[in-house]
């Protein structure tokens, strides 16, 4: 049976405020696409196919201090599209054996993503820090990723995906030094996220 993944209207983006690449006010989006009203289940073959629903992703950045997760994106991978670009998100979608369509169900499903791709061995702590979106892609296009950063004690991940290549904390310089090999969401939180943080610690 073909997986089944949540997605949400296309035109809700245009009702909440359209953009391409990085919005840090979640408040203003989450509350309406994490709302059962506007959410539900799609055959993957149909949604990855149909610009008019996006398919809402799970995108956990790992951080300890100025190391963060790096991998490359394997040929094992199930995006074909994606394969040779380094990323720092850890996640993938949400399925219909997470539940009804919700935010227990994104919950659920992230929580899954995330065990089965990694082993975290380390307390951490998680937050939602922003949403990426580049249409200028045709992955882009059909995909909104949900920015989770999580802020760990210390290094101690390993990889359960083959997926994830060469996986590895960097430190930010040499992250920024790789960027034009990122995906274009990872770039996303290069400049929105990790870059800007550095500059507010730096600034207190």
């Amino acid at each position: 049976m073909e997986e089944e993944v949540l997605v949400f209207p296309a035109d809700l983006l245009d009702r909440l405020g359209p953009f391409t690449g990085f919005r840090s006010r979640v408040d203003d989006y989450l509350p309406e696409i994490l709302s059962p009203k506007n959410l539900s289940y799609l055959r993957r073959s149909l949604a990855e196919e149909d610009p008019s629903f996006k398919q809402l992703i799970p995108y956990a950045v790992l951080k300890v201090g100025d190391l963060v997760y790096c991998y490359g994106r394997g040929k094992k991978g199930g995006e074909s599209r994606l394969h040779s670009k380094l990323s720092l998100g850890v996640g993938g979608h949400i399925c219909k054996e997470d539940g009804d369509e919700g935010s227990a169900a994104y919950e659920k499903g992230f929580a899954r993503e995330l065990e089965e791709e990694l082993d975290i061995r380390s307390h951490y702590r998680s937050k939602i820090v922003g949403i990426v979106y580049d249409p200028s892609t045709p992955v882009g296009e059909v995909h909104v990723g949900i920015v989770h950063l999580l802020e760990l004690e210390s290094p101690d991940v390993i990889a359960r995906d083959p997926s994830l290549a060469d996986a590895d904390f960097l430190s930010l310089d040499d992250i920024v030094s790789l960027k034009p090999r990122f995906e274009t969401w990872s770039q996303f939180v290069i400049d929105h996220v990790l870059l800007t943080s550095t500059a507010a610690h730096a600034r207190a």
